[in-house]
């Protein structure tokens, strides 16, 4: 699944793309959405909230989409519709095509109605109004269930917004802290609060969840998809698991020194 810092990538590239020109092409593939039509409308911002996308036009709508575990978009100049049947929206002006493919969620809301969508997302990682207040509160909510392991804990988008299974894994590494550790035991939440801030920000404007600080194939991550692989800080053996709810099990990877 995309994580934060895609998705902030991927709404600075819709915006520079279709920001403040007047869409040409309006095309949604998905029966819910199939008559809407845009075409005639200039587009104000797109923006990202956490893993949500926010595309809003004038006359006060919004396109929400969300890209779930395998969407994406891609853009690029004017030119015919694709023929795809992973295409489930392209939004195009004279200059530029957004198509996006196999998109987990597509709809249109009032711009003034966003929070009925994404109003349940806990603070944006990426927000560019992130500070002090906004750390706090999201230490406070993940510690709201202190009975929760802090795996489980950091994927929920109620308590912060942007963290996937990727961070989660390489978050818990590099504080020392197993995913099973319940949230109320596990030592300055603030501080693993302020990493997450850290990596995501690092990360947002280039592709790859870089943690390790080494660019090098193969060498990004400390245990994230290195089960069975020695540790790169003491040469324990990286362990995987399911972890979550029966109905949301994730894998998620330690290792069991570094992380007892």
């Amino acid at each position: 699944m995309p994580e934060g810092d895609v998705v902030w990538l991927t709404a600075r590239r819709l915006r520079e793309a279709l920001a403040g020109r007047r869409l040409t092409r309006s095309d949604f593939r998905v029966p819910r959405f199939a008559t809407a039509d845009l075409r005639g409308r200039t587009v104000l911002d797109a923006v990202s909230r956490g893993k949500h996308l926010l595309v809003r036009v004038e006359g006060g709508l919004t396109v929400h989409t969300h890209l779930m575990m395998d969407g994406r978009w891609r853009i690029g100049p004017a030119g015919p519709a694709p023929r795809d049947h992973r295409v489930r929206l392209v939004l195009a002006n004279a200059e530029w095509q957004a198509a996006g493919y196999s998109l987990g969620l597509v709809e249109v809301l009032r711009t003034a109605e966003e929070d009925k969508a994404v109003g349940h997302l806990g603070p944006d990682l990426l927000d560019p109004a992130w500070g002090a207040e906004t750390a706090a509160e999201s230490a406070a909510r993940l510690g709201e269930r202190p009975g929760r392991p802090i795996g489980e804990a950091l994927l929920d988008q109620t308590r912060l917004a942007g963290i996937g299974n990727v961070y989660k894994a390489e978050i818990l590494f590099l504080r020392g802290v197993n995913p099973w550790t319940p949230a109320g035991d596990v030592p300055d939440l603030p501080a693993l609060v302020e990493l997450a801030h850290r990596l995501l920000d690092a990360n947002k404007e280039r592709h790859g969840h870089i943690t390790t600080g080494d660019l090098g194939r193969g060498r990004e991550h400390w245990v994230y998809g290195r089960a069975g692989r020695p540790c790169r800080r003491c040469g324990a053996r990286v362990e995987r698991a399911q972890q979550g709810a029966q109905a949301g099990e994730r894998v998620t990877y330690w290792c069991p020194h570094c992380q007892p």
